[in-house]
């Protein structure tokens, strides 16, 4: 059983509305999306596009109803630009996590992404790094991971499919480079298991410097069927390769034990983006809640 006195349960707005296609849950609201994660059971958030700027705004409507922002998606891009553009933009968010009383901001390097390209099959086709773009790479986050530190912030770093630290080699390089103590990992089981990795695997190595946790499960004969037919991310997506947790094939009696034992503190947050039209949000969120409820004791 996990620890209530430690770990704090999440949900993303991803499964009511998508950043990348707009389109997909445009009918769904702000005050809809929170309402319905309160009313799932859920403790807290992280920030989707459609959430209030205005960081006074954003936090009391969150405080009506019980719930707190975990943490934000940054895009880096330290390889393709200038670091001082990137750093500007990171000290920006963490200003706006700061006001609303976030703790972690979650990193992914978005430079030469496919995830986002229609055309772009996603298991082909990957940027691989050269040795001079892992050196930027790793040193700019290092910096960015001190600012971090400085504000009372931890720096998570997510491996994701499409980005230059997606396989499971990327993410044992990329751990072993980062400075322990300013760059942190975001674990996400759905990217683990679309990407071929066994999570099991992944979070038993790095739970330890671990510090946010996406649970995101994967239909497996979606996904075979997206490597088949050569689909792009987003098509994947739309498709229903991912589902919460309980709903698909990732095995995650390991992975809860994992991080039991662990002694992890910090926040796990159900992410799972698909097509609100055909999965709808609040049914899923109550789907999820009761599965974690009834294997975890959260």
């Amino acid at each position: 059983m996990l620890d209530k006195n430690k770990i704090s349960l999440g949900i993303a707005p991803i499964g009511w509305t998508n950043d990348d296609m707009p389109d997909l849950g445009k009918e769904n609201s702000f005050e809809q999306t929170v309402s319905e994660m309160a009313l799932a059971g859920f403790q807290g958030t992280e920030v989707g596009s459609h959430y209030p700027s205005d960081p006074i705004v954003l936090k009391k409507a969150l405080d009506l109803r019980g719930l707190r922002i975990c943490n934000r998606w940054f895009s880096s891009f330290l390889i393709s630009r200038p670091y001082e553009e990137t750093e500007a933009a990171f000290l920006r968010e963490l200003s706006f996590l700061k006001a609303v009383g976030a703790e972690r901001i979650g990193v992914s390097e978005q430079s030469y992404s496919t995830q986002g390209i229609l055309d772009q099959p996603i298991l082909e086709g990957k940027y691989v790094m050269s040795e001079a773009e892992w050196e930027r790479l790793v040193t700019g986050l290092n910096r960015l991971g001190k600012l971090a530190e400085e504000r009372g912030m931890k720096l998570c770093y997510h491996h994701h499919m499409g980005t230059v630290v997606q396989t499971e080699e990327e993410i044992d390089r990329f751990m072993d480079s980062v400075d322990p103590e300013l760059v942190f990992l975001l674990f996400d089981s759905g990217h683990c298991s679309f990407a071929g990795i066994d999570p099991t695997k992944v979070l038993k190595k790095y739970i330890r410097r671990t510090r946010h946790i996406h649970l995101k499960d994967l239909r497996k004969k979606v996904a075979e069927r997206a490597a088949r037919e050569r689909w792009s991310f987003l098509k994947g997506v739309r498709e229903g390769c991912f589902t919460v947790p309980g709903d698909g094939d990732v095995d995650f009696a390991p992975l809860f034990q994992i991080i039991e034992e662990s002694g992890y503190e910090g926040w796990v947050l159900v992410e799972a983006e698909q097509d609100p039209a055909r999965a709808n949000p609040l049914e899923y969120a109550i789907k999820a809640r009761k599965y974690i409820a009834e294997h975890t004791g959260l």
